[in-house]
């Protein structure tokens, strides 16, 4: 009550700078203000520093309001898939011929398994398997996720395996001596180099994408004009996995189905990707039009029950 009744009033206890307005702190600002104020109670319980958990909880809480979340759209997509390979063959310096690469098959295996980022970097080559499905005859990735909801599976989609194949048969660059490396051999009298390791190809315990490549990522997206949405919201790496969820809703995949290759509800599939998919409305459903009679007719006999007259 009191961080939305006191607005446009000085906290004399604030150490903060920043000028006092008459703006209302956001539903989801208060929503998180609430939910660490009940943790704190919790914990105070467990202590028996309390002896209940207060309700804080609003009395006449309105529907929030339904936030789509950043996606790219097919005509993005292949915008921002194609930037990334052009990249990659022609990079800024060949120092960073690796980065882009790693880049451009990150890209493409996160818009076609619907990994979340954490998933993915903490992903390793013995939980990936290609298989032929049998349902289907393709060639897809078999994955053992394990992340936000502990250890889930995943099939992916064939645009996956290529990627895939790419980051195996891709060994990650070894660097050489450097100059503070070399000038402190050249003052402890050493004039042998050190032997440069040779690259090595993955192995099954190593992580599929070691490095963390939010920078260059962000630059392409920059580079093309796609950092922002339509709703002016940053897109990041975790808008690859939207991507993936809307391009299947897209597609006529079943909801049931997507929600359990992504790890997660169908009621948060429904909730921020089915609301604004417009091929999930069926206009053959929507726009129906009774036909209207072309003359009045006239009430036929009805034949009662008690009319017996044989």
């Amino acid at each position: 009550m009191h961080r939305m009744s006191s607005r446009g009033v000085a906290n004399p206890h604030s150490l903060s700078n920043r000028p006092v307005t008459d703006k209302a702190p956001a539903w989801k600002t208060v929503h998180n203000e609430i939910v660490t104020l009940r943790q704190v109670s919790h914990t105070a319980v467990r202590h028996g520093w309390m002896s209940h958990v207060p309700d804080i909880s609003s009395p006449y809480r309105a529907s929030s309001k339904v936030e789509h979340r950043p996606w790219f759209s097919p005509a993005e997509y292949r915008q921002l898939y194609k930037a990334t390979g052009a990249y990659a063959k022609e990079p800024f310096h060949e120092h960073y011929r690796w980065n882009a690469e790693q880049v451009h098959d990150y890209v493409l295996f996160m818009a076609n398994t619907g990994l979340r980022p954490d998933e993915a970097s903490n992903l390793e080559h013995r939980y990936v398997e290609i298989v032929i499905d049998n349902e289907t005859g393709q060639r897809i990735l078999e994955i053992e996720v394990r992340g936000k909801r502990g250890v889930g599976f995943c099939k992916s989609m064939p645009n996956a395996v290529r990627p895939y194949e790419r980051l195996l048969g891709r060994p990650e660059p070894v660097r050489g001596e450097t100059r503070r490396q070399r000038r402190r051999r050249e003052v402890e009298g050493v004039t042998q180099a050190p032997e440069t390791p040779v690259p090595e190809l993955p192995k099954p315990t190593d992580k599929a994408f070691p490095d963390n490549h939010v920078k260059l990522f962000n630059a392409i997206l920059d580079k093309v004009g796609l950092n922002l949405d339509r709703d002016g919201k940053a897109c990041t790496a975790y808008s690859l996995r939207h991507t993936y969820v809307c391009l299947r809703l897209m597609e006529g995949a079943d909801v049931y189905a997507v929600a359990r290759n992504c790890r997660t509800s169908v009621e948060m599939i429904q909730k921020h990707y089915a609301a604004h998919i417009k091929n999930m409305i069926s206009a053959a459903s929507v726009n129906v039009r009774r036909a209207k009679p072309n003359a009045r007719r006239k009430p036929q006999p009805v034949q009662f029950e008690d009319d017996d007259r044989s």
